[in-house]
Formats: C-alpha cells, sequence, structure tokens
C-alpha cells in the first residue's frame, strides 16, 4: 500500500509541474485556471479514496461474516454450555436409577461416674468406640418413575439443542440482514457520490462559461446550490453507511470498529416457491415448532410420572457395620471388644391416602398437557399467517424489483439525454436538477427493493426452517 501511495504522489507531482512546459504558457488563462482547479479536485477525490481503500482492512463474504458471527455470539456460546449441563444429567444416576453407596465412621469417647455395684464408692467408666460402617441403597420400582425420569432427562438433552438450532438460525438471519444492508447504503452512496460528480462537472462547466460571458450568475449560482446540496447528501449517507458497518461489527461480535470490504453484492436470484411445500417445511423444520413439540412429549411423559405415585415402593437397603469398643473401670485394666453384621433389607411401602395429593397431582399434569396442546395449535396458526403473508410479500416484492428495474433503467436513459439537452442549451438548469432528482429516487427506489426482497427471502427462508440449509 505505500508502494502504491507513494507512486501515485509522484504520479501527481508531475503533473503540477506539466504548466512549466510551453504548450501550456500558450493557454488562455481562464481555461488554464479551470483545467487547473478541475485537475486539483481531480486530485482531492482521487487521494480521499486512496484513504478509504487503505481504511478496508479486511474483506469480508457473506460465508466468513456468518462463520465470524456464529463463533463469536454470546447466546450460542450460552446455548452450549446449556447442551453440556443436560448432556452431564442424562444418566440414569439423575433419573435415581442407580445405587446409593455411601461410607462413614463413628467415633465416641464416653466418661461415667456413677455408683459402685461392689462398694460403697463410685466408679469411674471410660469408654471408647469407633464404628465404620458402608451401607447401599437402591431403588427397585417405584412406579416407573425411574424409566420416566430418565425420558424426561432425554427430552431436555433433545430441547436444549432445539433451543441451540433456534438461537444459530435467528444469529445466522440478523447477521445476512445486516451484511446485506451495508451493501445497500453502500450502493446508495455510489449513487449520491455519482450525482455529486455530476453536479461538480456541471458546476465546473457553468464556471468556464462564466468566465467566457456566456452564463450569467444566477445559472451558475442555482448549479452551485445543487451540487452543495449534493456534497451534503453524500455526507449525510456517508454516516448512514458508517452506522450499518458498525451494526455489522456489532453483530460480528467485534469489541472494536474494523471497517470491512464487503466482497458480495446486493443481488438476489428470485426463485419459486410453491406455498403448499412451505407449509410442509414450516410443519416439520421451524425450530420453535418443534421445540414446543419436544415440550409437550414431556408434559403427557408428566402425566406418567404423576400416576407412579399409585403404585408401591420397593427399597433395597444393604450394608455391613464394624464396631470396636475399650472400656476401663476404675484402675484396673482397660477391657476391649469388637463387633460386625452385615444386613440386606427389602422395604415395602404404599401411601393409601395423603389428602388427595396423588389424584390431584394427576389431574394437573392433564390440564398442563391439553394446554401444551393449544399452544401448539395457537403457534401453527401464528406461523402460518405470518408464512403467508411472507409468501405474499415475497411474490409482491419480486415484481416490484421488475418495475423498479425498469424505472431506473428509463431514469438513466432520461438523465443521460437530459445531460445532453443541458449541455445543448435545450433545457435549462431547474429541468436537468428536475431529471437529477427523479433519478436520484428511482436509483433508491430500486436499490431498496432489492434490499426488501432479500430481507423478505431471509425471513421466508427462517419460518421453514431452512436458514442452516
Amino acid at each position: 500500500m505505500q508502494l502504491v501511495y507513494s507512486k501515485k504522489m509522484y504520479f501527481f507531482a508531475k503533473i503540477f509541474q506539466l504548466h512549466k512546459f510551453k504548450m501550456f504558457k500558450n493557454i488562455n488563462p481562464i481555461v488554464y485556471n479551470m483545467v487547473m482547479k478541475k485537475l486539483s479536485i481531480f486530485i482531492i477525490f482521487t487521494l480521499a479514496n486512496l484513504i478509504c481503500y487503505s481504511q478496508l482492512n479486511q474483506r469480508l463474504s457473506l460465508k466468513n461474516a456468518v462463520s465470524i458471527g456464529l463463533k463469536n455470539n454470546y447466546q450460542i456460546q450460552i446455548s452450549e454450555s446449556d447442551i453440556e449441563i443436560s448432556n452431564n444429567n442424562n444418566t440414569w444416576g439423575k433419573a435415581g436409577g442407580l445405587p446409593t453407596l455411601s461410607v462413614g465412621v463413628n467415633q465416641a469417647n464416653r466418661f461415667d461416674n456413677s455408683e459402685s455395684q461392689i462398694t460403697d464408692g463410685r466408679d469411674d467408666i471410660y469408654s471408647n468406640s469407633i464404628s465404620p460402617y458402608a451401607n447401599l441403597q437402591m431403588v427397585i420400582f417405584n412406579g416407573f418413575a425411574i424409566t420416566i425420569n430418565k425420558q424426561n432427562l432425554e427430552k431436555l438433552q433433545e430441547l436444549s439443542k432445539g433451543y441451540m438450532q433456534l438461537t444459530i438460525e435467528n444469529t445466522i438471519s440478523e447477521i445476512k440482514n445486516s451484511y446485506y444492508s451495508v451493501l445497500l447504503e453502500n450502493e446508495k452512496l455510489k449513487v449520491v457520490r455519482e450525482l455529486m460528480l455530476l453536479s461538480k462537472d456541471r458546476y465546473d462547466y457553468m464556471l468556464i462559461k462564466q468566465e467566457l460571458g456566456t452564463a450569467v450568475t444566477y445559472d451558475v449560482l442555482q448549479i452551485k446550490n445543487s451540487f452543495l446540496t449534493d456534497s451534503s447528501n453524500y455526507l449525510l449517507q456517508k454516516i448512514v453507511y458508517d452506522n450499518s458497518m458498525r451494526q455489522l461489527g456489532k453483530v460480528l461480535g467485534n469489541n472494536i470498529f474494523i471497517r470491512y470490504e464487503l466482497t458480495g453484492d446486493l443481488s438476489f436470484e428470485d426463485k419459486d416457491y410453491i406455498l403448499g411445500d412451505l407449509i410442509t417445511q414450516l410443519t416439520d423444520r421451524n425450530s420453535t415448532l418443534q421445540n414446543l413439540n419436544i415440550s409437550q412429549e414431556m408434559l403427557k411423559n408428566n402425566i406418567e410420572l404423576a400416576k407412579s405415585s399409585l403404585y408401591p415402593s420397593l427399597v433395597l437397603n444393604a450394608g455391613a457395620d464394624y464396631s470396636k469398643q475399650r472400656r476401663k473401670y476404675n484402675d484396673l485394666e482397660s477391657q476391649s471388644s469388637y463387633s460386625y453384621d452385615m444386613y440386606a433389607n427389602l422395604s415395602l411401602s404404599y401411601t393409601i391416602f395423603n389428602g388427595g395429593n396423588r389424584n390431584r397431582n394427576i389431574a394437573n399434569a392433564k390440564i398442563e398437557a391439553d394446554k401444551g396442546l393449544l399452544q401448539i395449535k395457537d403457534l401453527e396458526l401464528t406461523l402460518k399467517n405470518t408464512l403467508f403473508s411472507l409468501y405474499e410479500m415475497y411474490e409482491v416484492r419480486r415484481q416490484l424489483l421488475r418495475v423498479a428495474s425498469e424505472n431506473l433503467e428509463a431514469a438513466k436513459l432520461n438523465l443521460e439525454i437530459s445531460k445532453d439537452k443541458f449541455n445543448s442549451g435545450a433545457i435549462n438548469s431547474f429541468n436537468y436538477r428536475d431529471v437529477q432528482i427523479i433519478y436520484l429516487n428511482t436509483a433508491f427506489s430500486e436499490l431498496q427493493a432489492k434490499y426488501n426482497l432479500i430481507s423478505t427471502h431471509i425471513d421466508l427462508m427462517k419460518i421453514t426452517g431452512n436458514t442452516v440449509q
């Protein structure tokens, strides 16, 4: 880049030295001054473009933007943590299907002073004991609650992945919209810049005519006003473009501002979609709907889980104990003893009545399941209505883009013809300015029509679950 700068600056320096050549000395001073003024403006614009180009320090395609955004997105990282937790929880131990084994030790020290059974005095008794143990407990049967808990843990794991999928789809859609928004504002900036340069050429042309005495000050001021207006529009559009670039950086998770050079373009090959196929894809692939269906399966399992309380419970309790004791009476020698035992016990229990809580829990679980079905139907209705609206909007915006493209071609041709007419004096500056404004509005409308169609297509792919594909 530094080498390019050096060559460019050397080239411009040589141009400025051309006025020393004899061929320039014979040119009319008025024309000479105008030429040098235009050349200066050209150099300024060129240098400005070089400076802007030097700031474009990173090329970015849509695919790379999606990759960067998915890597840096905090919500996706949170979802990954949730998936890891659900994976850790999806075990038979968490469901209560594995035994619990515990070991421990009890240690006791005791001093007693009591009336002696042999003499008339009192006896001092010292006792110490240590009792290690091992205990195993296992639920053999509790009304299939263990199996149902394991199924719910699997559904929670699946649901975590579903939320992850939904987060990814939302992130990709947001990245695409931001990416194309930058392209849109950049294309608008090019159009405004084109008009600004066109106004500048026209203004310079009128200054030459004024110097030659063939143009009045009034016409020059009108054209100068148009040039200044276009320059202001260019600066304002530059701000909008920079803001859209910053928004893209935010979506990509950048902590610093990076001025990307987007390698994509604001073009879209529209496709013919069949509404019936889109409805089928919505039913089968929509992430929000799929997550709600998984939640509904868990609600069904909760009914069976509540019914498990109607069954008896059988628990195995097994273990081993060891105990060693030491006792000392007054000044006599201490005595030691030990004992150990092993056991395996079964405990069968059944709740006959608990205030109607079991039946109440079963009834509430059924109500929750029915409510879940209503939520699914409501979501399906909402999604289908949204799909119908997006499909109709997509078809309308396809037609609007065709009309806008044809309108732009006509406006561009009209601008070229009007430019020739203005230079020949067939139309005045007001008429030419009206044509410029029409071209600007038409170009903006065509660019906005492209963006609107792309945005609708992104929403259409998102609602049908095709964003990742």
